[in-house]
């Protein structure tokens, strides 16, 4: 016996159908871009170091998810909320002109609330799920991101030194997310992240000076036109991170191994900073950026290869 089906009309979509979909992908995508991706990976990386190390292994695997989950949108916020915030500037930048809000993609009050739900519901994960003082240590991260580095960016060139305090902050919301404490040992994880930001920002604020002069952005590029100032600070800072780079092994938190490592990555970094200074130039700039993106994850892949157990 043979049964009777009954299939529907199939639907077709048209090209309005096709053009209300592109125009929502351009909005997600959008949407997206707003939380910066690629940022918030390296802050990942920088707060599961620093969890694991925080851990030595005996943590659980759902704190350890729920600390990177609430970090990742916290971090996302904060990043939706500085581009709110240098909306206006970004349109006279040839690097950011075509970001979703100078672009019009979206809308200022769009990314103004995408930028605080996003904080909110990090920091609710990491209250709820984790511990007070990682939830705080996130939110103090946020607001000093986009309430005082940003407004900063515009007025002086110590912007770069304020931004770099929030900038080091999530290796420590992951120990604080670990231990529910702080310490001397989080202390040296802040300090090498804080440390290698000023060569990297440097030489990115010398490679784009033209284009963050017409932002408006107080860069020391801008009063430096030589570029002198600005490598021997660059300079200087590596030096420092060459003994902040060994700190770790010598709190207890890392092994001879990771000892000897940072110290030839401190060494590396130091020398790409002084070709910088010994000859100011893009390319040189160029070398120093490449050689700060090889640094950190060198630094941190180390420690969590050699630590030292609790």
């Amino acid at each position: 016996m043979k049964t009777a089906v009954s299939y529907g009309h199939p639907v077709i979509a048209g090209p309005g159908t096709e053009a209300a979909l592109a125009a929502a992908g351009v909005r997600v995508a959008a949407y997206f871009s707003l939380t910066k991706p690629r940022i918030v990976l390296m802050v990942l990386v920088t707060v599961g170091v620093g969890f694991l190390l925080g851990a030595r292994k005996s943590a659980h695997p759902a704190t350890l998810t729920l600390t990177l989950l609430g970090t990742a949108l916290v971090a996302a916020g904060a990043s939706t909320l500085n581009q709110w915030w240098e909306r206006e500037r970004d349109a006279r930048m040839r690097r950011t002109s075509n970001r979703a809000l100078p672009s019009g993609k979206l809308s200022s009050a769009e990314a103004a609330l995408f930028g605080v739900a996003l904080g909110v519901a990090g920091g609710l994960i990491l209250l709820m799920g984790v511990n007070f003082l990682a939830a705080a240590v996130a939110v103090a991260t946020l607001l000093l991101y986009v309430l005082v580095y940003t407004p900063l960016k515009p007025r002086t060139t110590l912007n770069t030194a304020v931004g770099a305090i929030p900038g080091a902050l999530p290796p420590v919301i992951g120990w604080a997310g670990a231990t529910g404490t702080l310490g001397i040992e989080s202390l040296a994880l802040f300090l090498i992240v804080f440390l290698w930001q000023f060569p990297h920002f440097l030489a990115i604020a010398w490679i784009y000076r033209e284009d963050y002069q017409r932002g408006g952005m107080k860069m020391l590029p801008e009063f430096d036109p030589l570029g002198l100032l600005t490598a021997r600070q660059a300079t200087s800072y590596a030096l420092a991170l060459v003994p902040a780079g060994v700190l770790p092994a010598m709190v207890g938190l890392a092994g001879p191994y990771y000892f000897a490592g940072s110290l030839v990555m401190g060494m590396v970094y130091l020398f790409a900073a002084a070709r910088f200074w010994a000859s100011v130039s893009d390319g040189a700039a160029r070398r120093l950026l490449r050689t700060s993106f090889v640094y950190l994850p060198a630094v941190l892949l180390l420690l969590v290869l050699n630590p030292m157990p609790a």
